[in-house]
């Protein structure tokens, strides 16, 4: 499905560093639902504001949107469609493009301004910057996984799990969530088994707190996905064994994609999942010009939870705006203007 055919490319200024050019209030990078709703909160604060999009939501491999209360059922490429009419219509500029590189201004004149670099050249500059380019997920290099993502081969119960409830499913351990999610989907179904090769040797009570619940364990590695098209019909272990299931549920490894702003040395966090750039409450870095608000820092946050943390970072965006607004002026004014006013 393609995710850019909304998208109008502008013609950009190539800038020098450091010339005096008109600024964006904010440059944000990714335009999923994170990164359009900042965009959404910018553009009504009356903010001039560019979205950069590669157009490879993390999503996209899914047809429908689920646990998304409005929204219910609805594709992610619908959701993305409407959220860029919406950033249009309070004057955001949308820009498929990608970004090379994030860093500050050597001009120690004036304000910090934030460069970015986009890849092919042109340069932009921008008072604040919000991270929202998300993640991506890579799956064990197994036969008949990969090309079933989205459809059979699944990661969020909560996105995926109503639609396969009570169908044979199989969890696939790939990483240290693995005994997490042998837990969580025996919600939506009582024939479960557990893939558990990656995961090997399970403590005692691990086993026997699974078995109590009836999920079978099955220590042999996977070695190939059966099935027809998107469906699955068995999964091949390296014994030789074939087990029926309907539906696998896995978490891969997740990469966030952030390299662009390693120039200005951002402070991370390790979490199960990996590392990620630390934020506040509000998604706001350890550099006072960079927000990253979505799956790049909260790689387990859903569609609803990804709108509300880009709608928070691009109000406190632009509160952070409009302190240096009052600055600048205050520091503008004739030290007798106060008392002129009086």
């Amino acid at each position: 499905m393609k995710t850019t055919e909304h998208l109008s490319p502008v013609r950009l200024p190539d800038l020098p560093i450091g010339a005096e050019a008109e600024l964006w209030d904010s440059i944000i990078i990714g335009g999923g639902p994170a990164g359009l709703s900042a965009a959404l909160a910018l553009g009504r604060s009356r903010r001039r504001t560019i979205v950069i999009d590669a157009g490879q939501p993390r999503n996209r491999f899914a047809s429908h949107m689920h646990t998304v209360l409005g929204q219910e059922g609805t594709p992610p490429e619908e959701l993305l469609a409407r959220g860029r009419a919406e950033v249009a219509q309070y004057g955001g500029v949308l820009h498929h493009g990608a970004v090379r590189e994030v860093r500050e201004s050597t001009n120690t004149r004036g304000p910090r301004r934030m460069i970015v670099s986009l890849a092919g050249g042109p340069l932009l500059m921008a008072r604040t910057v919000i991270a929202a380019s998300g993640v991506s997920d890579h799956l064990p290099p197994i036969p008949g996984l990969g090309e079933r993502w989205g459809a059979t081969v699944l990661h969020c119960p909560y996105c995926h799990g109503w639609e396969v409830r009570g169908q044979r499913l199989g969890v696939l351990a790939a990483g240290p969530m693995a005994l997490h999610q042998a837990e969580l989907l025996r919600q939506w179904s009582d024939r479960l088994t557990f893939f558990s090769a990656a995961a090997e040797p399970l403590d005692d009570a691990v086993v026997r707190r699974l078995r109590a619940r009836g999920v079978v364990i099955e220590p042999s590695p996977v070695i190939e996905v059966l099935g027809t098209g998107t469906a699955i019909s068995t999964v091949l272990l390296e014994n030789g064994q074939r087990v029926e299931i309907d539906a696998i549920f896995t978490a891969g490894e997740i990469r966030p994609h952030d390299r662009y702003l390693t120039p200005l040395g951002l402070e991370r966090t390790e979490n199960p999942m990996g590392s990620f750039l630390k934020t506040d409450f509000a998604g706001k870095t350890s550099h006072e010009r960079i927000w990253a608000p979505g799956n790049i820092s909260n790689p387990s946050a859903n569609v609803p939870m990804s709108i509300s943390a880009g709608t928070f970072a691009g109000a406190t965006a632009n509160m952070a705006l409009v302190t240096e607004d009052f600055d600048l002026a205050e520091a503008a004014q004739p030290l007798d203007s106060a008392s002129a006013v009086k």
